[in-house]
């Protein structure tokens, strides 16, 4: 019998931050997998980040997490998305080679020190009076552990489907944690049906590339994370073709043969990345959808075609795939499949991911109803970071919705549940202009630091960047006349006197480049440091605007609302309202600000309420 102070189960994206972030912590860990040397595989597609999403990927780095790290050894296409319009919402993403990408996962869980691998299948939770104290694993080993995170991806009940096809797992090839989703069904775990999909794969040397237009990789050279000092791999571009109407006739006509529409999958799958199927049926004035094909690595011939995700029949993906240009000779060498899969009702979770009814008990990844490597990821650190902290006596970094993606995530899923898989988008945050892709270390790595889950290296180099940004702030503090200004060519009235160069930087057409004789190469240590503090001095009044509503926030975020809080007995409340805040229990009125469909006034009838509730408490103590 083995024990440790976390068990994590689980080797996905999700398992893997969660049981780094637990050892960093100083917790003895374990991580238990199917298939060791599965650890950190890419079951889908073999990129990471985009809109939204690679914010997270930016803050799990930030945090000293491993995806960062692990997409700068595997990229070999990066690429800004939404370079046209504001930073705060660009999407940093990069295509990955699977192999060097899941080397890079093992080089740093084999590294990490206070994390054991265990290998075998989880057979059963050990649960006793209400508490999990570790895992059986089928072969009859016993793990024990106080705190067990479950970070099941698709492989908890999970159910293949392709055409009239069925078969059980996790992803191709590889097995469904059957018993343990029965355990948890028959525990009355609050759990419901979801449903992803991956596209066929294809062999790269049938593809016509010279017909097609190519998308190259970023020339500049940012990466994904602030310790990669530089672009390893050599890089590779990407094509982009469409679909036709010869391909979506094809499609209308099999619709009955795609489990999807047959009844055989009655889950919901995500909105923001649907079937081509969905497409279809949804869109039928299109007379194409853009579909990007993506090499899946250096040593691979394989291409992933982003775009036609699909559960039809093999030979209608044959047909499908071959009426795209460029694709007219293509071979498949893995069709697409769907996956139905169970998941835990996220509102049974408490902000650190435990189980509320099951102390010790942490779900994190696709098992909460999420839909990506980026989300699983975000939700392991958050796990693992809580887990570990509570196994030390330590407390793991404050997140919240003013200081990162994270934060919201979690807060939207705990909060409000999911009736589809939960994608990342940059609109789910209130606070856009605080939380750039670009100044994820300034708003997470001290109090990574802080909280003690952030290694030497980082540490330094964090240290080491906080030096640079008072030398810089010498320099945006220079004063400049606006007559010089001008003189030079700016836009800028000669009248307007004498600025600070902070200032300056929120007039139209004055940037970093055009203040550069005032500037000179002062700046050229940390471009990117520098980049990010104009910035902040662009965006001042706007960031100064949400600094007061964040003020408002955290007064409210003070104010706990018990879970069991007396909402009927609320004067003035509707059913309605009543019935919408009983069902989420949100913790903080702020938090019942955010329950859809909860009124401002409705929100001050709570506050007084809680407010003399509160009052009342006093006096009898008194």
């Amino acid at each position: 019998m083995q024990a440790y102070d976390v068990l994590v189960i689980g080797g996905g994206h999700a398992g893997v931050e969660a049981a780094c972030a637990s050892a960093r912590m100083g917790a003895r860990t374990a991580l238990s997998s199917f298939d060791l040397e599965a650890i950190g595989a890419m079951s889908c597609n073999p990129a990471i980040g985009g809109l939204g999403k690679g914010h997270l990927v930016r803050e799990v780095d930030a945090l000293d997490g491993v995806l960062g790290l692990a997409a700068d050894a595997g990229a070999i296409h990066y690429r800004m998305l939404n370079r046209s319009k504001g930073s705060a919402v660009w999407g940093p993403r990069v295509q990955a080679d699977r192999a060097r990408f899941k080397a890079e996962v093992q080089r740093i869980v084999r590294a990490q020190a206070n994390l054991t691998l265990v290998e075998g299948e989880a057979a059963a939770l050990v649960l006793k009076a209400g508490r999990v104290e570790g895992l059986e694993l089928a072969s009859g080993d016993i793990l024990e552990a106080p705190r067990v995170i479950l970070c099941t991806g698709t492989f908890l009940g999970g159910v293949l489907f392709r055409g009239e096809e069925r078969f059980e797992g996790g992803r191709i090839g590889e097995n469904a944690a059957t018993r343990l989703a029965q355990q948890l069904r028959e525990a009355d775990f609050p759990m419901a049906r979801l449903k992803t999909g991956t596209p066929p794969r294809l062999d790269g040397r049938t593809i016509d590339w010279a017909s097609l237009p190519e998308q190259p990789s970023d020339d500049d050279a940012w990466t994904m994370s602030e310790l990669s000092a530089r672009r390893v791999n050599p890089q590779v571009f990407c094509a982009i073709t469409r679909t036709t109407m010869e391909a979506h006739e094809v499609i209308r006509e099999n619709l009955h043969r795609s489990p999807l529409f047959s009844g055989a999958i009655g889950a919901a799958g995500p909105r923001y990345c649907p079937s081509i199927e969905d497409k279809i049926h949804r869109f039928g004035d299109r007379d194409g959808h853009q579909v990007f094909l993506e090499p899946e690595g250096l040593d691979t011939h394989l291409v992933y075609p982003n775009g036609i995700s699909t559960s039809l029949p093999v030979d209608v993906q044959h047909a499908m795939v071959r009426s795209m240009p460029g694709l007219e000779r293509v071979e498949i060498v893995e069709p697409g499949y769907a996956v139905e899969y169970d998941h835990i009702d996220p509102r049974a979770l408490t902000p650190d991911l435990q189980l509320s009814a099951i102390p010790g008990l942490y779900c994190a990844g696709q098992i909460n109803g999420t839909t990506g490597y980026e989300e699983a990821a975000a939700q392991g650190l958050v796990a693992g970071l809580a887990a570990g902290g509570e196994a030390v006596g330590r407390e793991p970094p404050k997140l919240d919705r003013a200081n990162s993606y994270i934060a919201v995530m979690v807060d939207d899923l705990t909060l409000q549940g999911v009736t589809e898989p939960y994608r990342m988008l940059t609109s789910r945050a209130e606070y856009r202009l605080r939380l750039r892709a670009n100044n994820v270390s300034s708003r997470l790595t001290g109090l990574g630091i802080a909280a003690g889950c952030v290694g030497d290296e980082r540490r330094r180099w964090y240290e080491r960047r906080e030096q640079q940004r008072a030398l810089f702030a010498d320099v945006f503090g220079r004063e400049v006349a606006a007559k010089d200004l001008a003189d030079y060519g700016l836009n800028v009235r000669r009248d307007t006197g004498v600025k600070r160069i902070e200032e300056w930087l929120r007039h139209d057409g004055v940037d970093l480049e055009a203040l550069e004789p005032w500037v000179g190469d002062a700046l050229g240590d940390n471009p990117a440091l520098a980049q990010e503090m104009a910035e902040d001095a662009a965006y001042a009044p706007y960031l100064a605007r949400q600094e007061a509503e964040l003020h408002d926030l955290r007064a409210s975020e003070g104010l706990a609302l018990a879970a069991d809080f007396p909402y009927a007995g609320v004067p003035g409340l509707s059913n309605e309202m009543v019935e919408r805040l009983s069902d989420a229990a949100p913790p903080t009125l702020a938090a019942a600000g955010r329950v859809p469909g909860v009124t401002p006034a409705a929100l001050a009838a709570v506050l007084v309420h809680a407010r003399r509730l509160q009052a009342e408490s006093a006096a009898k103590a008194a």
